[in-house]
C-alpha cells in the first residue's frame, strides 16, 4: 500500500508521451495551461500555478500515481486495468474520462487460422504486451495456451511467432493491413484523468486537483456543444424556445426597435441536424451557429 509524502512542490502532474500526447497538450491548451518544452527535457514548464510536470508512457503514469511520487495524471483505462493487482497495485481514482483516443483492447487472429470465425481447439500462442489483462483473457476463455511478452509492434507476430495477439486498436486498419480479424473485444478504454488516492486527502492538492478538472471539464462540455443564436418574432417566440434542447434555459432578448427578439442556447453539436430544421419550422429567422471555447455551468 503507498503511502502519501508531502513534498515541496504543492501539485505533481504526469503527462503522456506518444500516442495520447498531443491530444492531451492541445486539451490543457483550449483550458489556458501551456506546456512549454524546456532545458530539462521531460520536465516541461507549465502555465498552471504550483505544479511541475514530468512527460512519462501512460503505463508509467499509472505507476507513479499508485507509488505516490505524482499527485494527477493522464493514462489510458487499459493500463489502469493491466496494472490492478500487480505487486504495487493500481490504486488510484479515476476523475474524469476525456473521451481522446478511444480505443478497444481486441483479442486478434490471422484470418487464415480462424475455422468459421472462431480459434482452433489446439494449443495457441498468445502475444502481448498486457502481460495480465491477456492472461486473464486466456483463463476465462478456456484456452489451451502460452503467453509470450511483446514489447511493442505486438501485430508483427503473427503468424510466424504467435497464433493471437491482445492489442488495442483504434479502427481496426492496422490488424486488417496485418491480415488479422477480431476474434474477441476485452474492453474499451480512452484518456482519462486520474489521481493518487491520498492527494485527494490533502487540502492544498485537493485544491489543485478540484480546479484541474473544473478547467478541463470546461473545455469537454464546449466542444460537446456549439452556441446557436436565432431570431423570433413574438408570435413564434414560445415555439421557437420549445424546441431549443438549452443547458438551463435559452436566453431572450428583446431586438432594437422591438422588431423582435434575438434567442441564443448553447446546444449539443450532435443535434444541430434536427435542431435547426426545427427552429426554422417554428418561424425561427437568421441562424447563427459558432463555436465555443469553455462551459462553466
Amino acid at each position: 500500500m503507498s503511502t502519501f509524502v508531502p513534498r515541496a512542490v504543492p501539485f505533481r502532474l504526469g503527462l503522456p508521451k506518444g500516442r495520447m500526447e498531443q491530444a492531451v497538450l492541445t486539451l490543457l491548451a483550449d483550458a489556458g495551461i501551456r506546456v512549454r518544452p524546456s532545458a530539462r527535457g521531460y520536465r516541461p514548464d507549465v502555465s498552471l500555478a504550483g505544479a511541475e510536470a514530468k512527460m512519462l508512457k501512460p503505463q508509467n503514469i499509472v505507476e507513479m500515481l499508485a507509488l505516490g511520487s505524482r499527485d494527477v495524471g493522464f493514462a489510458g483505462a487499459d493500463w489502469v486495468a493491466e496494472l490492478e493487482g500487480s505487486a504495487g497495485g493500481a490504486d488510484v481514482v479515476e476523475l474524469l474520462d476525456t473521451g481522446l483516443d478511444p480505443v478497444q483492447l481486441v483479442a486478434a487472429a490471422p484470418v487464415a487460422l480462424l475455422e468459421g470465425g472462431q480459434l482452433p481447439k489446439r494449443r495457441l500462442i498468445v502475444a502481448s504486451e498486457y502481460d495480465r489483462l491477456a492472461r486473464r483473457w486466456i483463463s476465462a476463455s478456456g484456452l489451451c495456451a502460452e503467453f509470450v511478452r511483446s514489447y511493442g509492434a505486438t501485430e508483427v507476430f503473427p503468424p510466424e511467432d504467435a497464433d493471437v495477439i491482445v492489442d488495442n486498436t483504434a479502427t481496426g486498419a492496422t490488424l486488417g493491413a496485418n491480415g488479422l480479424a477480431i476474434v474477441d473485444v476485452l474492453m474499451r478504454s480512452s484518456t482519462r484523468l486520474y489521481a493518487h488516492r491520498a492527494a485527494l486527502d490533502d487540502p492544498v492538492r485537493r485544491r489543485f486537483i478540484d480546479d484541474l478538472v473544473l478547467l478541463i471539464n470546461s473545455v469537454l462540455e464546449a466542444r460537446r456543444r456549439v452556441m446557436l443564436e436565432v431570431n423570433a418574432s413574438a408570435a413564434c417566440l414560445d415555439a421557437v424556445v420549445a424546441v431549443l434542447p438549452s443547458m438551463r434555459q435559452a436566453t431572450v432578448s428583446r431586438l432594437f426597435g422591438d422588431t423582435g427578439y434575438a434567442v441564443k442556447a448553447a446546444v449539443p453539436r450532435e443535434l444541430l441536424p434536427q435542431v435547426i430544421p426545427a427552429v426554422k419550422a417554428a418561424g425561427g429567422t437568421d441562424v447563427v451557429v459558432s463555436t465555443l471555447s469553455q462551459i462553466v455551468p
